[in-house]
């Protein structure tokens, strides 16, 4: 009679030349095996390459756009600030009367205050930064903004007078027009 570690030893054996036999009589089966595992691997570690590789250009691309826009748009905070000298510069000019424009001493001073606006507006447009048209147009909220209601023989929602220039920074909306519009009247 067989003792228990008799028993194990010879369970053991057993299998271990089971297992030999398998290998023996399948090598292909095993090997075929592992090269499907080593096929899915490499399938898998491709097609985490292609994911890298596509988000690295995606943050790329991102990068690019941020930085051409940054140096496009970079001068906006200033384009505002000097809006004002525009328009108190606009308002000067328009306010000087007719017959002062005559006056030989002042043609100097209107020449150079002229000068500076059109000088002001080349720089402006050097920079992308563009009036918008208003008078005589339909109301457009993305770039007008109603200040008040005109009873007007136009028609109702027309531009009937620009209380303050609007200007865009390329496509960019930098200030709207500030403008009363038509209504039919009472």
């Amino acid at each position: 009679m067989m003792t228990e570690d008799e028993k194990i030893d010879t369970a053991t054996a057993n299998g271990e030349d089971l297992r030999a036999e398998t290998a023996e009589a399948a090598p292909e089966l095993a090997e075929h095996d592992r090269v499907a595992q080593l096929e899915a691997e490499l399938a898998e570690a491709k097609a985490a390459v292609m994911y890298a590789h596509a988000e690295a250009q995606n943050v790329r691309r991102r990068a690019e756009k941020e930085a051409a826009d940054t140096r496009a748009y970079a001068v906006t905070s200033f384009a505002r600030e000097i809006l004002s000298v525009a328009d108190n510069l606009a308002r000067g000019l328009s306010a000087i009367p007719a017959d002062l424009r005559d006056d030989d001493r002042l043609k100097g001073l209107i020449a150079g205050l002229e000068a500076t606006q059109r000088e002001l507006d080349a720089v402006f447009q050097r920079n992308g930064v563009t009036k918008i048209a208003a008078m005589g147009l339909p109301l457009d909220p993305n770039q007008h903004q109603a200040m008040l209601e005109i009873p007007s023989d136009q028609a109702p929602g027309t531009i009937v007078q620009e209380m303050q220039a609007g200007y865009m920074l390329r496509d960019r909306l930098l200030r709207p027009s500030l403008v009363g519009v038509a209504k039919k009247p009472d």
